[in-house]
């Protein structure tokens, strides 16, 4: 696989430090593939990640958003493990996991549920108004033609 330099990109433009942030970590090696997950879109601006996390209980998951950043954790305790009997054959994988998910501008995390073995959070896009199009009317005089008139 190429590899790219992007320096010569953070020496000559400002303001896009989250740009190439994100391009830099796209390029790093292949996302593992503990836990699956899957990413839906739920409505126009909704959306909700979907994680098999098969054998945790709440207490052992935990949901952070911080800045453009969701992170899923999820951390069994070693307690627990010891109470079970020998274990002869282990499919169900049981192993710490941190997934991380970049959230686009005004993306903000609604709630998270867990059940039959899925943590669903659910996600929201809330542009706000100052950000919103917005129709400017047209006159047939300027500015200063008004303001002349007033």
């Amino acid at each position: 696989m190429r590899t790219f330099d992007l320096a010569p990109l953070y020496r000559s433009t400002v303001g896009f430090d989250r740009l190439f942030s994100l391009l830099d970590q796209g390029m790093e090696s292949p996302a593992p593939g503990y836990p699956p997950y899957n990413i839906e879109r739920t409505g126009e601006n909704a959306y909700r990640v979907s994680v098999a996390v098969a054998g945790f209980n709440e207490p052992e998951l935990s949901v952070v958003a911080k800045e453009n950043t969701l992170t899923i954790r999820g951390e069994k305790n070693a307690k627990e493990e010891e109470k079970r009997g020998d274990v002869l054959y282990q499919g169900i994988a049981a192993r710490t996991f941190e997934r991380a998910f970049q959230l686009a501008d005004f993306v903000q995390v609604k709630g998270a549920s867990l059940e039959n073995g899925l943590l669903h959070v659910d996600l929201v896009r809330e542009i706000p108004e100052a950000k919103k199009p917005r129709s400017i009317p047209i006159s047939g005089k300027s500015i200063e033609q008004q303001k002349q008139a007033a």
